[in-house]
């Protein structure tokens, strides 16, 4: 399958493949931009709380919550529904339709007067990314040779990562430029500009003609709201409340009734025996647990430059940065890695990477340098560098190329489960040390060493499985 490229008249074939590879980067590109962008937004939007807490529209707690968590959570319930859409309907269609949502979302809660108007801006951008984001990764994989893929899926990963670090470094200096409605202007802008760039660039696919298992998504979706839901409302409410381990409860009792329908439907959505196959599990769970660890660092990284060096939220982002340097250079390594000596060890690698990072974090204390600190969430982006492009590889591979995009979802779906589990972690060690809680740098940095530890001691005995089903 070849992608659509811009005609080369009556070119050789030297000129003619230097315009293909041409071609073909520049739908990596815009494919890896997109991703990038939707991952900034949920990144970039913690750090809005104080100014949104502070305005006019004087939300209360809870309204709070919903107004940070309802990009997140129509964003992680609907990706595996969005990416089986995009496989019976069109990719580019659906790509075309999540991005406009996208901008419309962010454009609909600039301009919100009240609470409500801005959560349900938070949802319809949420739905467009949820829409959007796995037809990047899928329509990667269709429309590129084999040999050629695994490039393109480390760096449509480092996306992901480098996203969610511009998404702070752009967040902080448009809070200190401008008010909060500024942040959804300026990612409402971002959808609008890669509309037209997609509906010029993107390449058409070959659709899925099956029914959309309509039950199904429904079930699947409610399940993953009420994962989320119970992570998110832990922090808050407890984690042996009612309330959280109803929503726990909830969300076992959904898969399990999924699963059982799913087994009868001719044309599920995501059928259940897919995770009998071992690249399967090792992508959804190692996809998982990396960005579980991932946000657990993400999660703490302003609160402590901001505490303990008394950073500006801009200047912590900026501080942040490099990291993505670590990330980017391990993604484009893995590939080669992999030829060399075998996913299974480069997987291993990142992960040692991984969790050697995560406990480093349990040594900084308040009086820790900038550079020295640095090196611990350097070290942990490198390794999920050199781990995800196998694992996220080897999951759509071992699916039939016509669903790409359920594929593509269900790799989106795991990362924001795993976001909000490492989110909703380190928020329990924290407890009352974040930042304009009164408390001091040095208390900080002692909730962060016990913290990382448990987090570094989760992710270990996951990654042990994970590598295990690793080919």
């Amino acid at each position: 399958m070849k992608t659509e490229h811009l005609p080369v008249g009556h070119a050789g074939p030297g000129e003619r493949a230097a315009a293909e590879r041409a071609g073909t980067r520049g739908v990596v590109a815009l494919m890896s931009l997109c991703a990038g962008t939707l991952q900034a937004m949920a990144a970039a939007m913690n750090l809005a709380v104080p100014s949104i807490a502070h305005s006019a529209l004087r939300p209360g707690p809870t309204a709070l919550v919903w107004i940070v968590d309802a990009y997140l959570i129509a964003f992680a319930c609907l990706l595996i529904p969005g990416g089986a859409l995009a496989d019976r309907l069109g990719r580019k269609g659906v790509l075309l339709t999540g991005l406009g949502l996208f901008a419309g979302g962010g454009l609909l809660a600039a301009c919100a007067g009240n609470v409500p108007l801005l959560i349900a801006g938070r949802l319809v951008a949420g739905v467009g990314a949820a829409l959007a984001l796995p037809v990047t990764l899928g329509l990667l994989v269709l429309v590129l040779p084999q040999a050629a893929r695994p490039a393109a899926v480390a760096t449509w990963t480092a996306s992901l990562a480098v996203g969610g670090i511009l998404g702070n470094v752009v967040g902080g200096v448009v809070l200190e430029l401008l008010p909060w409605q500024g942040l959804f202007l300026v990612f409402g802008a971002a959808g609008a500009l890669l509309l037209p760039a997609c509906a010029r660039w993107a390449p058409r696919t070959p659709r899925r003609s099956v029914p959309l298992d309509a039950p199904g998504s429904v079930l699947l979706a409610v399940a993953i709201v009420a994962l989320v839901h119970g992570l998110i409302e832990g922090r808050e409410r407890g984690w042996t409340s009612a309330w959280v381990l109803g929503s726990f409860a909830a969300a076992a009792a959904l898969a399990a009734l999924y699963a059982r329908v799913a087994l009868r439907r001719e044309h599920p959505l995501l059928d259940p025996r897919v995770f009998a196959l071992r690249p399967v599990r090792a992508g959804t769970v190692g996809v998982a647990v990396a960005f579980a660890g991932a946000f657990a660092m993400f999660y703490v990284n302003a609160q402590y430059l901001t505490l303990a060096h008394g950073y500006s939220l801009a200047l912590a982002g900026f501080a942040i940065a490099p990291i993505a340097v670590a990330m980017t250079l391990a993604s484009r390594s893995s590939g080669r890695l992999v030829a060399r000596w075998g996913a299974r060890r480069v997987v291993a690698l990142g992960f040692a990477g991984l969790v050697a990072g995560l406990g480093a974090f349990s040594f900084v204390g308040a009086g820790t340098p900038y550079a020295l600190y640095l090196l611990c969430p350097a070290l942990a982006l490198a390794g999920i560098g050199l781990a995800l492009p196998p694992l996220s590889g080897g999951l759509m591979a071992a699916l039939p190329a016509d669903r790409a995009g359920t594929g593509s979802g269900l790799n989106g779906a795991a990362r924001e489960v795993g976001s909000a589990v490492g989110v909703a972690a380190m928020g329990t060690a924290l407890g009352a040390h974040a930042v304009g809680s009164g408390a001091s740098a040095a208390a900080l940095s002692a909730a962060m060493d016990s913290g990382f530890r448990v987090v570094a001691v989760v992710v270990a005995l996951v990654a042990v499985l994970v590598v295990r089903w690793t080919d």
